[in-house]
């Protein structure tokens, strides 16, 4: 077993993606002509976007993620050299400043936003190791 995607349901997959393409660089690797769902290009494992409407169709009930409420119970992280530099680049583009990074007990810079659903988004530089 391996972990191979990640799909988070969201509100609008075009706009959540040209909000990570900001905010984060990512770039699209799919986006599907019906505009409900979407994967970036993250590496190894695909994180992907799909509109509320496929857990529906999924037969799936989901609380939406929603900016004004409390953050759901995960957290997107992403590893970089600079978390510094990515949690300007991610404010400056909209996301929501939840923690400015800051150096851990084990050694790790870690920061955190909330994206433009409510999705918190860890900022953190690799674990030395």
């Amino acid at each position: 077993m391996k972990l191979g995607y990640t799909i988070i349901y969201v509100a609008d997959v075009p706009e959540t993606v040209a909000f990570y393409e900001k905010a984060f660089g990512l770039k699209p690797r799919l986006v599907h002509e019906s505009n409900l769902y979407a994967e970036l290009d993250t590496g190894s494992t695909t994180l992907a976007f799909a509109g509320e409407p496929m857990a529906a169709m999924n037969e799936l009930a989901i609380r939406p993620n929603r900016k004004a409420d409390v953050a759901a119970g995960f957290e997107i992280a992403f590893v970089t050299t600079d978390p510094e530099a990515a949690y300007g680049q991610a404010v400056d583009a909209g996301a929501s400043a939840v923690k400015p990074p800051t150096l851990t007990p084990w050694g790790q810079t870690v920061g955190y936003v909330r994206d433009l659903n409510g999705c918190l988004v860890e900022l953190c530089s690799p674990i030395a190791g």
